[in-house]
């Protein structure tokens, strides 16, 4: 029987069933060899040598392929079509030939298909090949630029920027990419500007919202309405003439869907509509490719195979009617630059069978699945028709115009099935609303005419989504590696997630700065881009990658030892000058923006910490330890407090300070000591300006939380308080509860002042408004204690209908209960049914027991192999073990 590798058991046993018991299907569990991550695994100096390592939890696989060998002396590469999968075959030749487990007359052969369904599988087979080896090639210059990059510049940043973790070829492009953008948001200026909107009715009473678009008979441009005065002026024309309808003017408008998906374009899709992150939308793709329910989710194509075509349109005209489909199939062009990504788009395999029919379990593979699906069939549907509708309102004289628009749907076409998403979405549009019937000549009445004030803003911070479009629009990276790109940067440290927008912290700036002061060509995008081309021609087999590789290193080899010659202290006073626009910008009185604020002798410069990040520190230190955060002055929201703190005063024997703290400024009761090592603390408002805090307001913030008194309904404490998101209320036994209710006040003033009358009005409103959330569920029925362990047994009223509630646990009744019928022991059952379901039961008191041993940590317990009875290896087709083929993508170190 031949032997069949595959890099997942998941795959191994789905291709298993295919093939049938003529094979012995085995997994490899992604690569088998990498560059052992030390000094000298990539040798320039003896024409690129690489020394590859086998990982020691790839040694049982390797055993596994080669005692099945032994037996059946025929081996069939069936990892996946790409070149991390050409790579992984490659690797797997290259072990087995050194174990002897491949004889000279073994044979080998290589199969990729793009689906894992029995069509594509058995069509496959019939159409062996054997190792690409430019592929390979390209893997190969691929694997030891990233090496190079990562081993000779890493340690650069280490000795010369002290917390700094390591540098990658394209993982530092990529976070240029995020430190410029928030660059270029903190160098932004506002400029103002206004409009004029008016709400007019028609002579059949509708009204309509119009813009002014002409001003004194002359078009408006964006900033032409400067001020409040001139916006005024502008209102003023509109309301002291009369205005009529001047045109209508409609036409047809087209529009027809976007291309299927491709890796990064489903990325973007998955972000923009479900938050998912790169490596999240992956993971959820390759289970369902391995599940045999998509194509293969790494490629840039978007054509589709002409017997899917045929099927979606077919699909298309059972589920919607033939109206949808087209008179000839949707064809789209491929974008991908080198054949090696170019596979088939990213499509259901079956394309009758929608999301309802998949029975995916999980939630967030069912969601890309569906995304996916409706991606799919909309791109062989018939397009939409609309009818765009424009209005011109003005007077007679044509000194003011103003405009209104809107859209009819004559025909949904795709967009009854899917729309694509939108980054930054420009929620001032109004293209989209409807038009009440107007008609040449109709005179409109004035009700309302406001002018409204704006201000232009800066650019959006990056998405992971928008991220990977402008990697792509750059050429920077691969699909395979967009997601590993951007998850690394993140796990560094150099990045941070906040609200799915990507916020450079204080490492990566100055990563950034130190390497594009030092490494500019290296962190270059058009240099990027054209590595990645000169790869693209190895894959294609038109350029030899030892040249590439030669070509690379020289530069780069002298570039690592110029920096090397700089000292910690040049390299940090060199980015001192380099980010001084930002740092240190200039004074509006002309002093100097580096002279130190508490000492006045002290020139300012940036600090590095050891654990990473930075901060602003006086040259004059130890006598002077002036600090302030990392960034402009006026980010600094505690500047007026020195290091020290600031002593406000006594109270009830206590001193009373104010503290900068890593989150913010803080009022303090008391000092640190041996006795008190937590003083209490109350984080100061941002509202407030620490530096002009006093005692009486110290004192005052250290008070909270504020007791109002026991709620009079049921007697539950009701609390005052500032919380991260403002001054609330909160009703239960104490603060630190988590349940109760929560509600907003107003003011901060309210917090001190906020009586049990109004407390108890905010609370009731804050539960009415979310349909009784929160409020205690009415008791419908008693049924007395637990006759086991205690408790009461009660019958509540929810939101779904009655339910049995004891300790934690809430078990629905039967539909068509009577609930004055259900006893005790009917409850009893309920709640046994609903134990065992869960899995959870009181536990009674601990007992003490002897201590187990815990093993030594050696490896992840992700890559750990579980232990089982051993199998004669032929018949092993799947294991208990994370799947290859995710980990694989993290394989290439950019």
């Amino acid at each position: 029987m031949p032997v069949v590798v595959v890099e997942s058991p998941a795959k191994a046993k789905t291709i298993n069933k295919y093939l049938g018991p003529d094979y012995t299907v085995l997994a490899s569990y992604g690569h088998v060899r990498d560059l052992p991550p030390k000094d000298g695994s990539v040798d320039p100096d003896q024409n690129f040598e690489m020394q590859w390592e086998v990982a020691s939890d790839s040694k049982k696989h390797i055993k596994a392929i080669a005692d099945a060998l032994a037996e059946d002396n025929e081996l069939i590469l069936a990892t996946d079509p790409d070149r991390e999968g050409e790579a992984i075959s490659w690797h797997l030749q290259e072990a087995l030939r050194k174990r002897k487990s491949i004889k000279k007359d073994t044979p080998v052969s290589r199969v990729v298909f793009n689906a894992i369904t029995k069509d594509a599988v058995t069509e496959a087979m019939r159409n062996p090949r054997q190792v690409d080896q430019p592929l390979v090639d390209a893997y190969l210059a691929r694997r030891a630029l990233d090496y190079l990059v990562g081993f000779k510049l890493s340690p650069v940043l280490w000795r010369r920027l002290p917390g700094a973790k390591s540098a990658g070829r394209v993982q530092s492009v990529t976070l240029r990419l995020i430190v410029e953008r928030e660059m270029e948001i903190e160098a932004f200026n506002p400029r103002e500007y206004w409009t004029v909107k008016a709400q007019l009715t028609t002579p059949r009473g509708q009204t309509v919202e119009t813009r002014l678009t002409v001003l004194a008979g002359k078009r408006l441009e964006k900033f032409d309405l400067e001020n409040a005065t001139q916006a005024e002026m502008a209102q003023q024309a509109v309301l002291s003439r009369d205005l009529s309808v001047q045109r209508v003017e409609a036409k047809p408008a087209n529009r027809n869907p976007s291309a299927p998906f491709m890796t990064s374009t489903l990325q973007q899709e998955a972000s923009r509509k479900f938050g998912f992150g790169a490596r999240m939308t992956m993971n959820a793709a390759q289970r369902l490719y391995e599940a045999g329910l998509i194509t293969y989710m790494r490629t840039d194509g978007i054509d589709m195979a002409p017997e899917a075509v045929t099927a979606a349109r077919d699909a298309i005209a059972a589920k919607f009617g033939k109206q949808y489909v087209p008179e000839t199939p949707r064809i789209y062009k491929n974008k991908a630059k080198n054949a090696q990504e170019a596979h088939e788009c990213i499509r259901p395999t079956d394309l009758m069978k929608d999301a309802s029919d998949a029975k995916i379990a999980d939630p967030d593979q069912r969601k890309l699945y569906d995304l996916i699906y409706k991606r799919t069939i909309a791109s062989q549907m018939a397009g939409a028709r609309m009818e765009r509708t424009t209005v011109d309102v003005g007077s007679d004289d044509g000194q003011v115009v103003l405009r209104a628009t809107g859209q009819v749907m004559l025909f949904d076409g795709f967009l009854r099935v899917y729309e694509e998403g939108r980054d930054d979405v420009d929620t001032a549009e109004d293209d989209d609303k409807r038009l009440p019937q107007m008609a040449e000549g109709d005179a409109m009445t004035k009700e309302v005419v406001t002018p409204e004030q704006h201000f232009t803003q800066p650019p959006p911070r990056y998405t992971e989504a928008t991220l990977v479009k402008r990697m792509e629009e750059l050429g920077i990276g691969r699909p395979s590696t967009y997601a590993s790109i951007v998850t690394t940067i993140q796990d560094r440290g150099y990045v941070r997630k906040e609200k799915n927008r990507l916020i450079p912290e204080d490492k990566g700036r100055l990563v950034t700065a130190f390497l594009t002061n030092y490494f500019r060509k290296y962190v270059g995008y058009d240099y990027t881009a054209s590595l990645e081309e000169e790869l693209d021609f190895v894959s294609a087999g038109d350029a030899d990658y030892k040249k590439v590789l030669e070509n690379f290193w020289h530069d780069f080899k002298v570039t690592i030892d110029e920096a090397m010659d700089n000292s910690i202290t040049e390299v940090l006073e060199k980015i001192n000058d380099v980010l001084a626009p930002h740092i240190f910008p200039p004074n509006e009185d002309g002093t100097d923006p580096r002279l130190c604020p508490n000492c006045g002798t002290g020139r300012l410069s940036m600090r590095t910490a050891r654990a990473g990040g930075a901060f602003i520190g006086c040259s004059n230190y130890p006598d002077c330890k002036y600090t302030r955060a990392f960034g402009p002055p006026g980010q600094d929201d505690a500047a007026g407090i020195p290091p020290e703190g600031k002593l406000l005063g006594e109270d009830d024997g206590d001193k009373i300070w104010v503290h900068k703290g890593r989150f913010g400024p803080y009022a303090q009761r008391g000092e640190v000591t041996e006795d008190n090592k937590k003083p209490k603390r109350q984080s100061i408002p941002k509202e407030w300006p620490p530096e002009e805090v006093d005692l009486e307001t110290a004192v005052k913030l250290l008070s909270l939380p504020r007791l109002i008194g026991p709620h009079p309904e049921d007697g539950v404490n009701v609390w005052s308080n500032i919380g991260r998101y403002g001054p609330y209320l909160k009703h239960a036994e104490s603060t630190s509860d988590r349940g109760g209710t929560n509600a907003n006040l107003e003011t901060l003033e309210d917090v001190f002042t906020v009586g049990m009358n109004r407390a108890v009005q905010l609370l009731a409103e804050k539960v009415a408004s979310r349909g009784g959330r929160g409020a205690a569920a009415k008791t419908l029925k008693s049924l007395g204690d637990h006759p086991d362990e205690g408790g009461a047994v009660e019958i509540k009223e929810g939101k779904y209908g009655p339910y049995v509630k004891w300790d934690k646990i809430n078990a629905t009744l039967p539909k068509d209960s009577e609930v004055d019928a259900v006893t005790l022991e009917q409850a009893l059952e309920l709640i046994a049914e609903k134990q065992a379901k869960k899995g959870t039961r009181r536990k009674a008191a601990p007992k003490k027991t002897a201590a187990k041993k815990t093993a030594t940590k050696k490896k992840p317990a992700a890559k750990k192999a579980t232990a089982t009875k051993k199998k004669p290896a032929a018949k092993k087709t799947t294991a208990k073990k994370a799947s290859g083929d995710a980990s694989a993508e993290g394989d290439v170190l950019e």
